[in-house]
C-alpha cells in the first residue's frame, strides 16, 4: 500500500511537487574519480575553489573578535566578526613567511598576530604591526591578509574561495526556500565531531545519499522507515529524496506489535504506545495528528511545517559536499571534506542539533572532537555505514572493478557526479 502523503492543495510552505527526473544515462561511474590524485587535483582547482563551502554558524562567533578557523583541502579560512558585526572571511597565512596564524578552531583574539616573526593583523586583514618595518625597503607586500567571500543563510556562515564568486542565494538554488520553515536557527548544536574516514570523501557522500543500502547494510531500519516509497527530486546542483519514518519497509512482514524503534518516536512525541489501538503502518499519521495537536502545548512551534515533516526525514544534499537529514524536531548534519593530499582519506564532520522550545535558552555549545575511523562509535546506524566505507574504496583499487554500476534508486549519485563534471569538464561536456 502506498504511503499516504501530502498533496500541493495542503498545506505546505516547503515545495513537495515532484520534480522531473533528470536523463543521464546508465554508463558505468569511473572508478578513478575515487582513487585518481590526477582527478583529485582537478575537483580542487575547477569544483572546491568555486563552490560555496560551509564554515561555521553564526552564533560560533557571536561578538567582535570571535573567530573560526575552518580547512578545506589545503587551505585554511579564518571567519571573523567584526566590530560592525558584520563577518568576514581571510586566508590564514601571514604574509610574511607563510606561517598560519591560528590553528584550526574556535578562538577569540584583538588582533592575529604571526607567532614566527609578530606580523600583525586587526579584526579586518589589515596590517597592524610589523616589527623593523623601515627594514623592508620594498614596503609591505599587500594590503594585508587575504579575503575571500563571506555570506550567511540558515544561521551558517559560507565562505567561496573564488573571488568573483556568484552570489550565495544564487549558489543555493530551491535550498533556502526548502529549508527556511525548518527555522534552523531556532535549533542549538548537541555534538560535534571530526573523524578522519579511510575512504575518498565522494563514497561518503554516496552512502548518504541513497536509500537502496538499508536492507544491505542497515536491515533494523526496514522496521523504522519505508526505503521503497521514496520521492526523489534532482535539481540544479543540489538534490534530495523524502523518507517516510515511523513505517515499516514492504521488504518486511507486517506485525501486530509496533517495533522498538517506531515506539521511540511515538515516545519521543509524548505519545504513550500502549494507548494506540491500530496497525502499524497507522502509526505515522497518527503521530503526526499527535503533533500537530500538541506541539504548540509541549512548547514547539511546527506551524510552518506541513504534516509529513512532522515525521519524515527530508533529505538534503546542498553541493557539493553538505548532507542534512532535516525533522521537525532535529537536524542531523554531515560535512565532507577531501584529505589535502590523499584521495582515499577523507575529513567527516559529524554534527547534530535539536529544536529549542519556545522561549528555552541555548545550552552551551559543545566541544570540537576529532577521532581516527574506528575510534569511536557514532551511533549503530553511522557505525554500520563506517565499518563499509574502507571496503568500499579498497575495492576501487581492483583491477576487477571498472566503476559504479548505478540502478534507478541511485539516481541522487548520477546526478551529483553529473554535476562535479559539470565543474570539472564544463557543462554539457563530457570527460
Amino acid at each position: 500500500m502506498p504511503i499516504k502523503r501530502v498533496k500541493p492543495g495542503d498545506f505546505t510552505r516547503t515545495p513537495i511537487e515532484k520534480a522531473p527526473d533528470p536523463q543521464l544515462g546508465h554508463a558505468i561511474i569511473a572508478k578513478e574519480r575515487y582513487t585518481s590524485p590526477d582527478f583529485m587535483k582537478l575537483e580542487w582547482e575547477r569544483m572546491w575553489k568555486r563552490s560555496w563551502l560551509m564554515g561555521c554558524r553564526e552564533d560560533d562567533i557571536p561578538e567582535p573578535g570571535d573567530y573560526v578557523c575552518t580547512e578545506i583541502g589545503r587551505e585554511a579560512i579564518l571567519i571573523v566578526r567584526q566590530a560592525d558585526m558584520s563577518i568576514r572571511a581571510f586566508y590564514n597565512v601571514c604574509q610574511h613567511r607563510g606561517n598560519r596564524l591560528v590553528p584550526p578552531g574556535i578562538g577569540k583574539l584583538k588582533s592575529f598576530k604571526c607567532a614566527y616573526h609578530h606580523w600583525e593583523y586587526g579584526l579586518d586583514g589589515d596590517f597592524v604591526r610589523i616589527p623593523d618595518k623601515e627594514t623592508f625597503p620594498q614596503g609591505t607586500p599587500c594590503q594585508g591578509l587575504p579575503e575571500v567571500p563571506c555570506d550567511t543563510w540558515g544561521s551558517f556562515v559560507w565562505y567561496n574561495l573564488n573571488k568573483q564568486a556568484e552570489p550565495l542565494r544564487d549558489f543555493l538554488g530551491v535550498i533556502p526556500e526548502h529549508l527556511d520553515p525548518y527555522h534552523f536557527d531556532r535549533m542549538a548544536m548537541t555534538r560535534d565531531w571530526t573523524i578522519e574516514w579511510d575512504c575518498n570523501w565522494k563514497a561518503s557522500v554516496d552512502a548518504f545519499n541513497e536509500s537502496y543500502h538499508v536492507q544491505g547494510i542497515h536491515p533494523q531500519l526496514l522496521y523504522y522507515l519505508d526505503d521503497l516509497d521514496i520521492q526523489i527530486d534532482c535539481y540544479d546542483r543540489h538534490s534530495r529524496y523524502l523518507v517516510p519514518f515511523a513505517t515499516t519497509s514492504p521488504r518486511v512482514k507486517e506485525t501486530s506489535d509496533i517495533p522498538p524503534l517506531i515506539r521511540l518516536i511515538m515516545k519521543q512525541a509524548g505519545m504513550d504506545p500502549a494507548d494506540f489501538d491500530g496497525k502499524t503502518r497507522e502509526v505515522r499519521l497518527a503521530v503526526q495528528k499527535w503533533k500537530r495537536e500538541n506541539g504548540a502545548s509541549q512548547g514547539f512551534d511546527y506551524s510552518d511545517l506541513n504534516d509529513d515533516q512532522l515525521t519524515d526525514d527530508y533529505h538534503y544534499l546542498i553541493f557539493p559536499n553538505i548532507t542534512l537529514n532535516v525533522h521537525a524536531d532535529d537536524l542531523m548534519l554531515f560535512r565532507q571534506r577531501p584529505h589535502p593530499t590523499d584521495p582515499n582519506k577523507m575529513f567527516y564532520d559529524l554534527q547534530n542539533f535539536r529544536l529549542l522550545k519556545q522561549g528555552e535558552e541555548k545550552p552551551e555549545r559543545p566541544e570540537h572532537r576529532f577521532y581516527r575511523h574506528g575510534e569511536k562509535s557514532l551511533g549503530q546506524v553511522l557505525d554500520q555505514d563506517a565499518y563499509n566505507l574502507p571496503g568500499v574504496q579498497l575495492g576501487m583499487q581492483s583491477e576487477g572493478f571498472p566503476g559504479l554500476w548505478l540502478g534507478d534508486q541511485e539516481l541522487r549519485i548520477r546526478h551529483f557526479h553529473k554535476v562535479i563534471d559539470d565543474y570539472v569538464y564544463g557543462v554539457g561536456e563530457a570527460p
